[in-house]
């Protein structure tokens, strides 16, 4: 068993507003330096079109705000220049190869939150005064760049790659500045949005599971048992031995049910979990895996239930893994807390191998953990051994939590 580790969460999960780093400028023309040269040519009609978008809006709006329709037409311009931002960083992801994360959405919901409340949230939102700043400033910096590009195209051609270079590398600066997430929480506002419909997904999925296997399993096993319980039932007087040998085959078909039900039940929360934890619960689970597992579970106090059900579930697949696709001769389980963190690993000496696009599963559990804020790190060189890491957050047991 490889040593503990214990995963940054920045270091395993970089943020999309880090850069892969750019070629340095030379005097030789490749395509970032054309794809400079475009976006600072288009600076000037773009920044001609948001700065007269920004004038009309705000001084339309400060004029009508002696009316009761100034408000609503100054948060209505807000609100298009939001869409000018998306533009705006389009273009800069396009041809600058700048990626900044994309502001959460104003949280609207339909007029649910009343008229008024809406209209100050879109009046005080921080994105579109921000975008309105970017555009003001802009058309000096538009007509400067473009005029200074084109003559240099012209004139100054051999240099051309590093002053396209310099004057790009202001615009980046501006983009991130001013058109990025203003701060962790709003980018990670989005980034719980996202997790929360792979949650959805992910529920939904197990609804379709559950009832696939109760229609095709115990549900058709019931209906077998009643159709032979009826004919056993007419048999009954007139060939007793015949009824006899359908019952026990009945009783035969109540015990293949209730076995499946009970699986059926250990596949959503098994009530070895419920009550003695995720010690018993894991070992329980490494029993049936196909090569010996060796548990240790190190928790001085039990887990909130929705992680101590995320970890069995994770661990429970992984060794499932262990079991069709390694090859391996031992597998071995590791729990354990570090600070505000549950920390579990899995690992055997099977073949490797193991990628999160295998189809084998894994890019599943990375999704689920990503969306409770955990992290899962999966190495698996080719002939092994496989280590994987998940990291959940920890919390603790509600007194009387089931």
């Amino acid at each position: 068993m490889t040593e503990r580790p214990s995963p940054s969460p920045d270091a395993a999960r970089p943020s999309d507003s880090e850069q892969p780093p750019l070629p340095p400028a030379r005097f030789a023309y490749d395509r970032h330096t054309w794809k400079e040269i475009a976006h600072l040519l288009a600076n000037l009609p773009l920044a001609l079109l948001g700065f007269v978008y920004v004038v009309t809006v705000l001084s339309t709006g400060a004029f009508l705000t002696l009316t009761v329709i100034g408000f609503p037409v100054l948060a209505a311009g807000l609100m298009g220049a939001r869409q000018l931002g998306k533009l705006e960083r389009a273009r800069a992801r396009a041809l600058l190869g700048v990626r900044v994360d994309e502001p959460s959405p104003l949280p609207l919901r339909g007029g649910k939150n009343g008229f008024f409340p809406q209209l100050w949230l879109a009046l005080k939102d921080p994105v579109g005064w921000r975008t309105v700043l970017y555009d003001f400033i802009r058309l000096p910096w538009g007509i400067l760049t473009f005029v200074v590009t084109l003559v240099s195209l012209f004139v100054l051609w051999p240099v051309l790659p590093f002053i396209a270079r310099g004057l790009a590398n202001a615009d980046r600066a501006m983009v991130r500045g001013l058109l990025s997430p203003s701060d962790e929480l709003e980018r990670r506002i989005a980034e719980l949005e996202s997790d929360r419909g792979v949650v959805v997904d992910a529920a939904a999925a197990d609804l379709r599971r559950i009832e696939r296997d109760l229609h095709d399993g115990a549900q058709a096993r019931l209906v077998n048992l009643a159709m032979g319980l009826g004919l056993a039932k007419e048999k009954l007087l007139e060939d007793p031995d015949s009824a006899a040998a359908m019952v026990a085959e009945a009783h035969g078909e109540v015990k293949l049910a209730l076995q499946e039900l009970r699986d059926l039940a250990r596949g959503i929360h098994p009530a070895v979990l419920t009550d003695r934890g995720l010690d018993a619960a894991l070992s329980a689970v490494a029993s049936r895996c196909t090569v010996p597992v060796k548990v240790t579970v190190d928790l001085m106090s039990r887990p909130a239930a929705a992680i101590e059900g995320i970890a069995y579930f994770t661990v429970s697949e992984l060794l499932q893994n262990v079991s069709k696709h390694s090859g391996a001769k031992s597998a071995s389980v590791e729990v354990w807390r570090s600070d505000d963190r549950l920390l579990i690993q899995v690992g055997d000496d099977g073949r490797g191998g193991a990628r999160l696009d295998g189809g084998t599963g894994l890019r599943g559990l990375a999704d689920r953990l990503d969306a409770v804020d955990g992290l899962f790190v999966v190495e698996s060189p080719q002939g092994g051994p496989t280590t994987v890491t998940a990291e959940l957050p920890w919390r603790d047991r509600v007194p009387g939590q089931g």
